[in-house]
C-alpha cells in the first residue's frame, strides 16, 4: 500500500494530499472582492506554490477544473490561464459557473498533477 501524504490539513480538508505519484489540489481561491483577473492569478500563485511544496509543477497537472462566479467571466479568466498554463503541456480542463462559497469568489481552481 503507497503512503498518503497530506499538506496543510485541518480538521475539514487538506491543501494537498499526494498519493501514488498523484498530487491532489483543493479548490484554491483568492481573496474574494477583487476582479476575475485580480482572483485568478492569486489562486494560480497558490496553485503553484501547493505544487512546488509538494515535489510537482504546472508542467505536470494532468487535469484543471474551474469554476466561475459568472460565464460572462469566461474571456477574462482565458487571459489569465492562457498567460499561466504551460503551452507545452496542457491539462485536460472544464469549466463551469457554480455558486461559490460567497458571492465575492469569483474564480475556483481544483487541479491534479503529477510529482
Amino acid at each position: 500500500m503507497s503512503d498518503i501524504k497530506r499538506l496543510h490539513s485541518g480538521p475539514r480538508m487538506s491543501q494537498a494530499v499526494i498519493h501514488n505519484g498523484t498530487v491532489y489540489l483543493a479548490g484554491q481561491v483568492a481573496a474574494p472582492g477583487e476582479s476575475v483577473t485580480v482572483q485568478a492569478k492569486g489562486a494560480l500563485a497558490q496553485v503553484e506554490a501547493l505544487l512546488a511544496e509538494a515535489g510537482s509543477d504546472k508542467s505536470k497537472l494532468l487535469s484543471a477544473v474551474i469554476w466561475l462566479a459568472s460565464m460572462d467571466d469566461f474571456a477574462e479568466m482565458n487571459a489569465v490561464w492562457d498567460a499561466w498554463v504551460d503551452p507545452a503541456n496542457p491539462p485536460a480542463r472544464a469549466c463551469g459557473e457554480a455558486k461559490l462559497a460567497t458571492p465575492e469568489y469569483l474564480f475556483e481552481v481544483i487541479v491534479t498533477a503529477a510529482l
